[in-house]
């Protein structure tokens, strides 16, 4: 007989049930940790997914993931001749979605487009509600932005890491410089022609100096506010080696910003403009004269009555209505006197002349917005006369520079440069290597010299001078054309050429502003000597101090210009 007391009945009861209650605990604990198992497995799965076989581009092709840094070599910087950065490559952060992931997609639309506001709400929706399981919302964002998407806390958006083109002086050089678009392809300037050199992660030193390029750019703008003008152009070149050493287009951009660039800001107005520039091609007509007539200085032109040839009437703009001097046709800018010029020169030769400076074709240079003169078509003898005083022949405004700097340089063709050092095959203007491509006679590039600080001292051109430096140079008036085909009076081209030291030349100048307005400063006129002269005289004073370039002569000291006022009769008091 078995006998059990009732209190180890109750003691194995207890235990029974201590013991039944422990294995439904570890019941519970096993099922637990493998809900975390199975939840960090997916979430180790996801992150390797993304990071290594999506971001690596291996298997992700067909799901539409791509890395593009990976694929990519940091792309070359761009600096100036002095070394300082124009464009360079930086890391940045890319914004996609997977829009399998994604909930409440009109809210999350919503949240990006305040933190992005160029993003369109529609366009965004739509993207979010895709198919696919990558969709690009917004590339290259800033780190503000990328700290904003990260606070909305949403598993369907990731960054993928690639590279931003910066340009850190912004618009400054953005014509020549160029731009490049979101994978960091050239669409513009020495990015676009040097596209490939600058991809393989190779770099370009430029002929620019961003100081004179400040300085001209902050001219132009002045002169453009003041005058009320649609547009402006300038250019510093180096009179013996044509490098470019600031060039202006305005209106301009921010390369790093294209987002809401408008059309007239990406025209190129230095070297795809095309304009008629009027009497600086009197240069060009005199220089002509001289070193192929081999006519002397004091050789007289009858201005006292306008030519008329057909249906055309050649006046001056400010007649003197007598005999005038070479000098004085020059300083007084006769059209009469620079068209019996051309007409003595004969119209093969002038043509052959402004063909050897190369004015009338396509200007060689290192970025693709090259705009092509508009030349008469046939070149008849009508022409010659309108062509010396630059009607009816249009150029850039790079391309009247150079040859500007041909004529005053001794007589040595130059060609514009940009690039100097970086790429192979660069072009070169070694003035001892093209010494025989010669446009004029050593004699004649000093008269021309003489002549052009003439204008400034006594002549068209008196708001360019620089009390202390040889400044001298040439106005250009002209009247552009209209829808119907005819010159428009109250729409003009003002711009100046200047060259210094007039002794011997180192630096070229232009100004150009197209439909300038006169106001009360100017009296009303908005011809080139109260437009662009006085901009090109605020340019060299800076220059001066920039390259510390001591005064020329002083004050009280015979001027460059005066052996010529021999040829240059007194008027007489009124």
């Amino acid at each position: 007989m078995i006998f059990r007391a009732p209190y180890l009945r109750k003691a194995i009861r207890t235990q029974g049930e201590k013991s039944t209650a422990l294995h439904q605990a570890r019941a519970r604990v096993v099922i637990v940790g493998l809900a975390f198992l199975i939840a960090y497995s997916a979430v180790a799965l996801r992150a390797f997914d993304l990071s290594v076989l999506r971001g690596s581009g291996h298997g992700g092709q067909q799901e539409g993931y791509y890395n593009y840094a990976a694929d990519q070599t940091a792309r070359g910087d761009i600096v100036d001749r002095n070394g300082v950065l124009l464009a360079t490559t930086l890391p940045s952060a890319s914004l996609f979605a997977d829009p399998a992931l994604i909930m409440e997609h009109e809210k999350l639309a919503g949240e990006l487009v305040n933190i992005f506001p160029a993003l369109d709400y529609g366009a965004t929706l739509r993207k979010l509600q895709d198919d696919g399981r990558f969709v690009w919302l917004e590339r290259n964002i800033t780190p503000q932005q990328q700290y904003a998407v990260l606070k909305l806390g949403q598993p369907g958006l990731g960054f993928e890491h690639e590279t931003r083109r910066y340009y850190p002086h912004g618009a400054l050089a953005a014509h020549l410089v160029g731009y490049t678009d979101v994978d960091d392809r050239g669409l513009g300037g020495v990015e676009r022609s040097f596209d490939s050199h600058l991809g393989e992660g190779k770099s370009l030193t430029l002929s620019l100096d961003i100081r004179l390029q400040h300085v001209l750019h902050r001219e132009i703008s002045r002169a453009m506010e003041e005058f009320t003008a649609k547009a402006g152009a300038g250019v510093i070149l180096d009179a013996q080696t044509g490098e470019v050493l600031a060039g202006v287009s305005l209106p301009d951009f921010n390369p790093g910003q294209m987002n809401d660039v408008r059309p007239e800001q990406m025209f190129n107005n230095l070297t795809l403009g095309v304009y008629e520039l009027g009497s600086m091609f009197k240069i060009f007509s005199t220089a002509a004269v001289l070193d192929l007539n081999n006519i002397a200085l004091g050789y007289e032109f009858d201005a006292r009555e306008p030519i008329k040839v057909g249906r055309f009437t050649i006046n001056d703009y400010h007649a003197e209505n007598r005999i005038l001097t070479v000098p004085e046709v020059f300083m007084y800018s006769s059209n009469i006197g620079s068209a019996k010029m051309g007409e003595m020169v004969g119209t093969e030769a002038l043509r052959k002349f402004y063909s050897d400076l190369g004015l009338l074709s396509r200007m060689e240079f290192e970025i693709d917005e090259i705009g092509r003169p508009m030349v008469p078509a046939p070149w008849r003898d009508v022409h010659t006369l309108t062509a010396s005083y630059g009607h009816g022949v249009a150029t850039t405004p790079l391309q009247m520079s150079t040859a500007v700097a041909s004529v005053v340089n001794g007589g040595v063709l130059v060609k514009p440069r940009l690039v100097i050092d970086g790429a192979t095959n660069l072009p070169q203007n070694d003035p001892e290597i093209d010494a025989g491509i010669r446009v004029i006679s050593p004699q004649t590039s000093m008269k021309m010299r003489g002549l052009l600080r003439l204008v400034v001292t006594e002549g068209t051109g008196g708001n360019a001078d620089v009390p202390g430096y040889e400044v001298s140079g040439k106005t250009g008036t002209a009247e552009k054309i209209g829808a119907d085909g005819r010159y428009d009076r109250k729409r003009l081209i003002s711009s100046f050429v200047a060259t210094f030291p007039a002794s011997d030349p180192k630096y070229v100048v232009m100004v150009m502003v197209d439909e300038p307005k006169g106001n009360k400063k100017s009296y009303g006129y908005a011809t080139a000597g109260w437009v662009a002269a006085p901009a090109v005289a605020r340019t060299v004073s800076s220059m001066a101090a920039i390259l510390g370039m001591p005064p020329d002569y002083k004050p009280e000291e015979q001027d460059f210009a005066h052996p010529l006022k021999q040829y240059v009769s007194v008027k007489e008091s009124q």
